[in-house]
């Protein structure tokens, strides 16, 4: 009898004990969300908690494994799969996965291995470490070994990364205390021989465990405290080689922004969403800052420093970024700039006219070859403005023309500064460049094949893990062929880099891109909120007549400006020849017969208007017009569901994936600069009480990212993508 007693007071310790140990280690899970790109860590505190349940059972391995196997292809499924749980679809997926991401580590490409197979790594190591645990917490009794690392990681963490462990390490404190004390409660019964404790004494025998967890909690609480003896590493290591705007060697970690120095480029950084500027406008712009010349394989300098200063003092503006000859349309725009993060050049949209600041302004400085803008104080010092207005001709740039010009007449200036690459590039940049614009017959198709060959699924979009190349290698060259990863210095640079290869004038430009819109005025205006995270470069070509066209190879960005078919070249320079007015004197009379056909004419027209039939007309234009517009989405949805059904190919499925985003952005879910696609996906699908959306972001994701869709799965992707509408339509 004292036997079994003491056996059932074991297993009671052993319980608390090993409970004790779960609550501790999810202390190991609980930062991931901050530090990693983990999502929805509940699932795998869950999977945790059973695989416990499952080894604290002892149940024969042969039905242990088996369970524990069953639940993690179960959070699999629901994490990443679309097809019936286990059916061959589902099967063929999964060995599709398995064998993709062997290969990739097999040729040391760990940047290819993908979310499904990570997370079942994961959950392969939340698998092995329920037995662990229990070996060490209930087997070996050995407790301290696992409680002093959950202490030096929780205080590693909180000191190197943004995760605040305070209340972790209160919490790891407290569960610690529990279990040693339990533990060693257990050690001395074992020890004395002691198979049953009184049940009078039960009071007695805890209350010293209790004691002592409640005086060292409160002791410890309320007891005096050093300051910090060291400097907090965490503000260093963001701003290592970069400072606060992002200047610096480019190792280390950065924090995002806009920067000055980008002569080494390269390395991660982390994003900071503290607010520049609000921008109040008619439609996004891209914010121009700066542009640079000079690629010297590590990075951008300018090669004209000495560029003499143009100065405005009513606040006009003439950088001549493009001719006449191109079409616009004048508007304005306000920028109001949160005061801790002026900047010391002025950013303004494409075509900018005029300035006008709200604060005195002795005069402006600007230089046309670098796009730099300065305001000045009587003194002659940059005055870092906080508020000011800007008047612009925004551009739209017909395509018929860009593609007409003649890629030979470059002024030489142009070509000479703006075709420059280093010595010592790889001969292997030119290759590419070549190959991707052999079949190419015009400039703006050429840069066109660059953009999308840089915007494919080849190369992936990454704040984090992105390399600096060494004294030996080329930035562009790095990023093309080796790592094909990065952010937009990345991407822009190595646009540049590919068009000047090909003698094609092209340069490096830096701003922002144009942040989130935050409200639309009465007026049409809109409020656009711009970050450090929105600091952006990006890409423009030089075409010859017409001047220089943005253009945008980052992956996940979208150029604002405007293109159109458009007339041809000839047609725009002869509306422009046109467009001056030409003096009376010069003007020859029209001989007394055309005038006299003229006048006929004009009161014959006058006569044969019914001006009720144009009424009418005109109404029932009006009417069909504004009916149209206000079901544009239904009968738009019906015309795509048409096509899709029609139509099975990659191409088609981004389009309306994209349509789908577009459609709900209109519903009022969009999908925000920092969310991922899938991110976006749970929301949308918790918003409508679907699973759709995940569904259809799972294989877009493997289009864009890996080009091997499951096109098997059409039909049933169609399926989807039709409830997925008909649910937006009616519920939103």
């Amino acid at each position: 009898m004292a036997l079994k007693n003491m056996h059932n007071r074991q297993a009671i310790l052993d319980t608390i004990v090993y409970i004790g140990s779960f609550f501790l280690f999810w202390e190991w899970l609980r930062p991931l969300e901050q530090i990693t790109d983990t999502a929805d860590i509940f699932i795998f505190v869950l999977y945790t908690a059973f695989c416990f349940f499952l080894s604290y059972m002892q149940l024969k391995w042969w039905i242990g494994s088996p369970l524990k196997l069953v639940g993690l292809l179960f959070i699999l499924d629901g994490l990443f799969f679309y097809d019936p749980f286990l059916s061959k679809e589902w099967r063929i997926q999964f060995i599709n996965e398995i064998q993709f991401n062997i290969s990739a580590m097999m040729n040391q490409e760990w940047w290819e291995m993908t979310s499904i197979f990570r997370s079942l790594l994961f959950l392969i190591l939340l698998w092995l470490m329920s037995y662990l645990l229990y070996y060490w917490f209930v087997v070996a009794k050995r407790v301290v070994f696992f409680v002093l690392l959950t202490f030096i990681y929780l205080t590693v963490i909180d000191t190197f990364t943004a995760y605040d462990g305070t209340y972790a390490i209160v919490r790891t404190f407290l569960i610690s205390l529990i279990i040693v004390g339990l533990a060693n409660f257990q050690r001395i019964l074992m020890k004395e021989k002691i198979f049953r404790i009184p049940k009078d004494k039960y009071v007695s025998w805890i209350m010293p465990l209790v004691t002592v967890i409640l005086l060292s909690s409160i002791i410890g609480y309320a007891a005096p405290k050093f300051s910090p003896q060291w400097p907090d590493p965490v503000p260093f290591i963001k701003s290592a080689a970069a400072g606060a705007g992002g200047e610096g060697s480019g190792s280390g970690i950065k924090k995002v922004g806009y920067g000055e120095n980008d002569e080494r480029l390269g390395g991660s950084f982390v994003q900071d969403e503290t607010v520049v500027f609000h921008a109040t406008v008619e439609n996004g712009q891209y914010w121009k800052i700066e542009t640079k010349d000079v690629y010297t394989g590590k990075g951008w300098v300018r090669s004209n420093d000495d560029e003499p200063f143009v100065d405005s003092t009513d606040g006009s503006i003439e950088m001549n970024d493009f001719s006449p000859v191109v079409e616009t349309v004048s508007k304005n725009g306000e920028l109001a700039f949160n005061p801790t993060e002026k900047l010391p050049k002025l950013a303004y949209p494409y075509g900018v006219s005029s300035v006008s600041a709200n604060e005195p302004v002795a005069f402006y400085s600007y230089r046309q070859q670098s796009n730099e803008i300065y305001a000045l104080n009587t003194e002659g010092d940059t005055t870092e403005l906080i508020q000011y207005e800007v008047g612009f001709h925004e551009p739209t740039y017909s395509l018929k023309a860009l593609r007409e010009v003649d890629e030979n007449a470059d002024p030489e200036e142009v070509k000479e500064q703006y075709t420059q690459v280093p010595e010592n590039l790889p001969e292997r940049v030119q290759e590419l460049a070549l190959e991707l614009t052999a079949e190419e017959t015009n400039r703006y198709d050429k840069a066109k094949a660059i953009e999308d060959y840089l915007d494919s699924a080849r190369f992936q979009y990454s704040t984090t893990g992105v390399a600096v190349p060494g004294e030996d290698e080329d930035y562009v060259d790095q990023f093309l062929f080796e790592t094909q990863i990065g952010y937009c210095d990345n991407f822009s640079t190595s646009m540049v880099v590919l068009l000047r290869s090909l003698d094609i004038p092209a340069r490096w430009v830096k701003g922002f891109a144009p942040g989130e819109e935050m409200d639309q005025l009465e007026n049409g205006q809109r409020v656009y909120e711009v970050t450090n995270a929105n600091a952006h470069s990006w890409v423009e070509v030089y075409f010859p007549e017409i001047g220089w066209v943005p253009f945008e190879p980052t992956k996940g960005f979208f150029n604002p400006t405007d293109f159109t078919s458009g007339l041809d070249l000839e047609e725009l320079i002869n509306n422009q020849e046109d467009k001056p007015d030409v003096p009376a004197s010069n003007m020859e009379e029209p001989k007394e017969e055309e005038k006299e056909e003229n006048s006929t004419a004009a009161r014959n027209w006058s006569i044969d208007i019914d001006w009720k039939d144009v009424f009418v007309g005109a109404s029932v234009l009006l009417i069909v017009g504004l009916i149209l517009y206000v079901t544009r989405f239904k009968w738009l949805t019906w015309y795509k569901i048409k096509k899709y059904r029609k139509k099975a190919d990659l191409e088609t499925y981004v389009k309306e994936y994209k349509f789908l985003l577009a459609l709900l952005a209109k519903k009022g879910l969009k999908l925000q600069s920092d969310q991922t696609l899938r991110e976006f996906a749970i929301e949308v699908d918790k918003k409508l009480h679907t699973i759709e959306m995940r569904r259809l972001t799972s294989q877009y994701e493997k289009i864009l990212y890996k080009k091997d869709p499951d096109e098997t799965q059409w039909g049933k992707l169609t399926e989807h993508w039709e409830t997925l509408i008909n649910r937006i339509l009616t519920n939103l």
